[in-house]
């Protein structure tokens, strides 16, 4: 695919075009990791650990990555990952990164902190939609968060689970970006010295509206991003339990799914209270530092629950083959996150779609090597990391 005057390659091009165009504290938000990033460089070895064992002489001229999940036939084994602000990536980023979805067929998972609500993505886009939930303290307002969400045509609950306090990302306070947005000098000189992307995303909401807010917060609680939202009621809860599960699960009568399940035990219980699927995550190594690699848990996992429920993957995902390599050790479907936001960082739909379409490439070839024509053919290919 050619974004600009080269073609865009691989991931790792995406990525390096995303940082040339976006302000240094946007960037680092979606890029780094928490305290000494000993999990992002973790991620990385636990993949590379991962090895392939290909059967030979088998006919892969009709290669075909389609599959299921949730019983909902898509020509790839992805989904893109909810991300909280992605509309300041790109303006209407949210809306952009679901019509890539939309065009490759797979779900994209809208964040409880998107700055475009549900609904308008659903109209925009036509894409699936799933949503991904944040606990509110006050549960009422959750549950209405979700119905809200059902209303839009969300086809699937993922309810973030490994978050229970805020990550102590120290670059964030350095560089004056975090959520709230905390004006500063050092944050201006950054927004300066990256007029396209000041031009074309922020001062365009400037224009069209004001500075964004979230979207799915209730209207009298709605606030700029640079600006606290007071009211305790929608603050984040820290006693969020397995008794909200059991909620939701009442609650919701689409796909429940649980995101950043990294002990077994966990996942068994998950399974117990008819929770559909979990996403084997340590949040793209974002927020505990040293959490256990979802490469190194996964089999265990899919061991003990991958007949009882859907089992997905995410984390430091850069390749077709990182893709086949989770697929290969039982995980039914990858999340997106990072790669996908370069390639909108680099041309919204178009650039989100060109990495979508790299990793279909790169996936296919892997496949090839490998002696699987199909996804089910991948497994018995892979040996799992050691950690």
């Amino acid at each position: 695919m050619r974004l600009g005057a080269r073609p865009l390659l691989n991931v790792a091009e995406a990525r390096d075009r995303a940082r040339s165009r976006l302000p240094r504290g946007l960037f680092e938000y979606i890029e780094r990791g928490t305290e000494d990033e000993v999990g992002l460089g973790e991620a990385k070895r636990s993949l590379d650990s991962v090895t392939f064992n290909p059967r030979v002489l088998v006919d892969i001229s009709n290669r075909n990555a389609a599959t299921s999940i949730f019983g909902t036939h898509q020509p790839l084994p992805l989904v893109i990952a909810p991300t909280a602000v992605a509309g300041l990536i790109w303006y209407d980023g949210e809306v952009e990164l679901a019509k890539a979805a939309a065009a490759a067929g797979i779900p994209f998972c809208v964040s409880t902190q998107s700055i475009t609500s549900i609904e308008q993505i659903a109209e925009e886009s036509k894409a699936r939609l799933w949503f991904q939930l944040y606990v509110w303290r006050n549960r009422d307002r959750a549950v209405q968060l979700v119905k809200r969400a059902e209303r839009a045509g969300a086809e699937a609950l993922v309810l973030t689970v490994d978050t229970a306090v805020a990550p102590n990302r120290e670059y964030n306070i350095r560089n004056g970006f975090g959520i709230p947005i905390k004006p500063s000098i050092r944050a201006g000189l950054d927004c300066v010295a990256h007029p396209r992307w000041f031009v074309n995303v922020f001062a365009k909401y400037l224009r069209n509206g004001g500075v964004p807010t979230y979207a799915h917060y209730p209207e009298e609680f709605r606030t700029a991003l640079g600006r606290v939202a007071v009211a305790d009621e929608i603050s984040l809860a820290q006693d969020v339990n397995w008794e909200d599960v059991r909620t939701l699960r009442s609650a919701w009568k689409g796909q429940l799914i649980l995101k950043g399940v990294l002990r077994a035990d966990d996942a068994v219980r998950a399974a117990e209270m008819g929770v559909d699927g979990i996403v084997v995550s340590n949040h793209g190594a974002r927020n505990l530092d040293s959490a256990a690699s979802p490469a190194t848990r996964l089999p265990d996992i899919v061991d003990r629950v991958g007949h009882r429920m859907t089992v997905l993957a995410d984390g430091g995902v850069r390749r077709g083959s990182h893709v086949a390599k989770y697929i290969g050790m039982g995980a039914q479907g990858v999340l997106l996150g990072r790669s996908v936001l370069y390639g909108l960082a680099i041309g919204g739909a178009e650039g989100a779609g060109a990495v979508l379409d790299i990793f279909r490439r790169e996936l296919l070839t892997t496949m090839g090597f490998l002696g699987a024509p199909s996804i089910p053919d991948i497994i018995g290919t892979v040996e799992p990391a050691r950690g």
